[in-house]
């Protein structure tokens, strides 16, 4: 019971960075759903979390380095997007280091992607959301890089298959990332979508549709929110150096319901 309160503060505080003073209160609500609903806070010791934590941030970056030299060569534009990556989590400079040796790595001849990937996939079992997040980077870094041109689709496809990620929620997954880099902010600053475009994109990135009830699309954003929510992945290894990653998408998903609600009139 001594920590049930890390999803209220943690989702006031997105929720007042996404939508100010409703998102907080909004935020508050969800993050107690979230304190009363994961049944385990914690999957496994500090020493165990930082080792999941140390492969994960290498595997990242080493198979990013891989997937941009399947084609026999990593292109500026491949370069570009994985310093993209590293900027976007917000990486110190030992960090970013690390991740550039680790890319280099991942380019070179004599890497083992099979063998990486499965010891991720066995580092992660019985913890489904950090294998997602995994993928959901390097189809970041893949599209940006190259649209998933070549052999990157179904490198990735194996990939997905091998971390128990299914097809469907493969799909979504590149569908979800996609949207994102469009630019998806309905609440944010820029030009903002054709309106039936931007609801459409709202009910994919909640994985429901405008056919669903009320009820449903509200279980649909609370389990959204619930596998994406920061404090979660990072009790379950996720590390620090990507939780910029985790929060970006649990404020799409904020935004995402957000919008839905105010179509529908949802309280």
């Amino acid at each position: 019971m001594a920590m049930k309160w890390i999803g209220k503060v943690a989702g006031g505080l997105l929720g007042a960075l996404a939508l100010g003073p409703i998102g907080a209160a909004l935020g508050v609500l969800l993050g107690h759903q979230f304190d009363e609903e994961d049944p385990q806070p914690f999957a496994g010791t500090p020493e165990e979390l930082s080792a999941i934590g140390d492969l994960f941030f290498r595997a990242t970056f080493r198979v990013m380095g891989y997937l941009a030299k399947a084609d026999g060569r990593v292109s500026e534009q491949e370069i570009s997007a994985a310093r993209a990556v590293m900027h976007e989590l917000h990486l110190h400079e030992l960090q970013v280091q690390q991740a550039i040796a680790c890319y280099t790595d991942g380019k070179s001849p004599g890497f083992d992607f099979t063998a990486e990937v499965t010891a991720l996939a066995r580092a992660c079992q019985g913890r489904p959301d950090l294998t997602r997040v995994f993928l959901e980077i390097q189809v970041r870094a893949a599209l940006a890089g190259g649209n998933l041109d070549g052999p990157a689709r179904p490198l990735l496809g194996w990939m997905a298959r091998v971390l128990g990620i299914s097809g469907l929620e493969y799909a979504h997954i590149e569908a979800v990332t996609r949207i994102q880099r469009g630019g998806f902010r309905p609440g944010g600053a820029g030009v903002a979508p054709p309106p039936q475009r931007g609801l459409d994109e709202a009910y994919r990135v909640l994985e429901t549709s405008a056919a669903a009830s009320d009820e449903e699309v509200v279980k649909a954003y609370r389990r959204a929110l619930h596998r994406h929510h920061p404090d979660k992945l990072k009790a379950n290894g996720l590390p620090e150096s990507m939780m910029a990653h985790a929060k970006q998408r649990t404020q799409q998903i904020i935004e995402a319901y957000e919008l839905i609600r105010e179509r529908r009139g949802i309280r």
